[in-house]
């Protein structure tokens, strides 16, 4: 490893403008990247994560649809892509008899659907061989929580896409991997509705149950999600690392 593992790369972190995105994004630069595009709906808060690194370039863009991933490549076309973070997700709760059907097709156009528009669209332009894929998943992908069937199910299908994508693309020079949370204070949880009391409660009661006796920061994922990335993993692929706190083992 050394102190500058992505220098001269181009990097793509969607949903770049807050928690485990925004940390990404400053740990790719910080780590050499020529250039990191973030995407997100919202310019605001691109242009506060641009303004801490000069190799941040944001670009607003909903990566859902074939006109966001079009914008994204648009953004990238001449330099290329090193890595892409597949970070953009939407976390929606509801007990199985309350579930809404625009909802859940919401939670699967952003969780699955558009990461494979924007890589089918980048594809053409991802280094081969050298290239990188790394989704961001969670624990929810492989541990049943209760009214979060439609979240999990999204990201079961993260994780099966992470390794038959590993799978297909390693012929290229092309690795995919993921990362696997548990609860993480990010804005996610205000933006679907609870207070921030609510938010306290929530992760105090959770880190009393986790066997480490802590919940998740940003910076605890993106060490993995870069980790990942760098030419000193060339030989991993088709991983999804879980880092819970020890959530699978309680």
């Amino acid at each position: 490893m050394t102190a500058q593992p992505f220098a001269g790369q181009h990097i793509v972190v969607t949903g770049g403008g807050t928690g485990i995105g925004r940390a990404a994004a400053l740990a790719f630069a910080d780590g050499g990247a020529e250039r990191v595009v973030i995407t997100g709906r919202r310019l605001d808060r691109l242009e506060q994560v641009a303004a801490q690194h000069r190799t941040i370039t944001p670009v607003v863009a909903d990566v859902s649809t074939g006109a966001g991933a079009d914008a994204v490549a648009a953004a990238v076309a001449q330099g290329g892509v090193d890595v892409l973070v597949h970070n953009a997700g939407i976390h929606r709760r509801a007990p199985v008899e309350s579930i809404d059907a625009a909802s859940a097709r919401e939670v699967f156009a952003t969780n699955v659907i558009g990461p494979v528009i924007l890589t089918v669209r980048l594809m053409p332009l991802i280094r081969s061989p050298g290239g990188n894929i790394v989704f961001v998943s969670s624990v929810a992908g492989h541990n049943p929580v209760p009214t979060e069937s439609v979240y999990g199910a999204s990201k079961a299908a993260v994780d099966s896409l992470t390794k038959t994508w590993a799978a297909e693309l390693a012929p290229k020079g092309i690795r995919v991997n993921a990362v696997a949370p548990s609860l993480v204070r990010t804005e996610v949880f205000e933006t679907n509705g609870m207070t921030p009391e609510q938010v306290d409660m929530l992760f105090q009661h959770a880190a009393k149950q986790l066997p480490l006796g802590r919940t998740g920061e940003p910076e605890d994922v993106t060490l993995w999600i870069t980790r990942l990335a760098e030419p000193s993993s060339s030989w991993v692929t088709g991983q999804v690392i879980v880092m819970d706190g020890g959530w699978d083992l309680a």
